[in-house]
């Protein structure tokens, strides 16, 4: 719970000063309603009753209120994640393996299958798990963003609006543990006291990464920060915040994830020696990443056959713009068919205002 402390006023009616008002100081009219009968805000909406000075330092009261974050906290314990939350507090990142999360083994072979065959239907080849590409690939003249910098051959693509493939790509985007973390990352906006406090979680994009043996991203390993557009100074709180769900076994060897950790307390872009601090981040498949927006990461070229497959399903604060315009251009009826729509229509971006007239208007009294 969070205890807050107010400076009141008292308001007196100039025509009867026995008739005090005591409400916050600064309150809004809404805010003074709550503290007072409804014909008293009238009358001090109307100006009929002045602040009294000697009062303006008065009276102190101490009131307890139940925020996001006291909410998000039992979330918390209850699912088990107090260990990952430290995790991410001290370190940038947590993996989550599937026993918590509760990704299932079915579950995953499911996505991995929609991805490879989406795959196969994009570009035409074959993809196995175990033997990767079936036919040679050619990027033409693209040469990769993150490869540019150390003039790596791209040996992998994005596959991108997962959340309009399927459901099994929906029912993760909201998986209770991931959203909990993430909430966690991004936090909350607004203030419980005048009914308004909400999470700042928003979609950015839904994106499979499939990834074979290559240079992969070159010795900078591709380190960025996925915050990394937004002006400095950052703030405690991520701007950006990722969900990286390891479809394949994560080594080394087999391209794994790699960051430096803690590095998200440093604020700032990653550093020519950034690469030398960089460690790989293993876990077995199923697993879940969870990662703060200013964490340096990147990844490991893959040395081994076959596929690394990864859904990285990334997150913002709802002030800063998304990768994908899901609030615009997302099927808001496919919102219903998932495990959580509520929460894939906040996430989304359904309803928010100002993207419409959502707040009524006044109609014209004619005499």
């Amino acid at each position: 719970m969070q205890r807050l402390v107010f400076h009141f006023w008292q308001y007196a009616h100039p025509e009867n000063p026995a008739d005090l008002v005591v409400c916050p100081a600064n309150a809004s009219p809404a805010f003074r309603a709550t503290f007072m009968s409804q014909t008293l805000a009238d009358g001090l909406r109307a100006g009929h009753y002045k602040a009294i000075p000697k009062a303006r330092h008065g009276p102190h009261a101490t009131m307890t209120v139940r925020t996001r974050m006291d909410e998000l906290q039992e979330t918390i314990a209850e699912l088990g994640l107090r260990p990952y939350v430290e995790q991410i507090d001290e370190r940038g990142y947590a993996v989550v393996p599937p026993e918590v999360t509760g990704v299932t083994t079915a579950h995953v072979d499911e996505l991995v299958r929609l991805l490879l065959d989406k795959s196969e239907e994009y570009i035409g080849c074959g993809f196995t798990v175990e033997g990767g590409p079936e036919c040679e690939l050619d990027y033409g003249d693209f040469r990769g963003v993150l490869e540019l910098r150390s003039g790596a051959t791209p040996s992998q693509f994005q596959l991108m609006q997962l959340c309009t493939y399927h459901r099994a790509f929906r029912d993760l985007a909201v998986n209770p543990v991931g959203t909990a973390l993430i909430r966690y990352m991004i936090g909350s906006f607004g203030h419980p006291l005048v009914g308004a406090e909400a999470w700042a979680a928003r979609f950015s994009s839904h994106n499979s990464f499939i990834k074979w043996a290559g240079d992969g991203y070159g010795d900078s390993l591709g380190l960025h920060v996925d915050q990394g557009g937004i002006p400095l100074p950052w703030g405690e709180k991520a701007l950006n915040a990722n969900c990286n769900w390891c479809l394949t076994d994560y080594t080394r060897e087999d391209g794994a994830f790699a960051c430096v950790p803690g590095s998200h307390l440093r604020k700032g872009h990653p550093d020519e020696n950034a690469a030398d601090e960089a460690v790989p981040v293993e876990c077995p498949r199923g697993s879940l990443i969870a990662f703060h927006g200013a964490l340096w990461h990147g990844a490991y070229p893959k040395k081994t056959p076959g596929l690394r497959v990864t859904i990285a399903n990334y997150y913002r604060h709802m002030s800063i713009l998304p990768q994908d315009d899901i609030p615009n251009h997302f099927p808001q009826e496919l919102a219903d068919d998932c495990a959580d729509p509520a929460t894939f229509r906040e996430l989304a971006g359904f309803g928010s205002p100002y993207q419409s007239q959502v707040y009524p208007l006044p109609k014209a009294v004619h005499a």
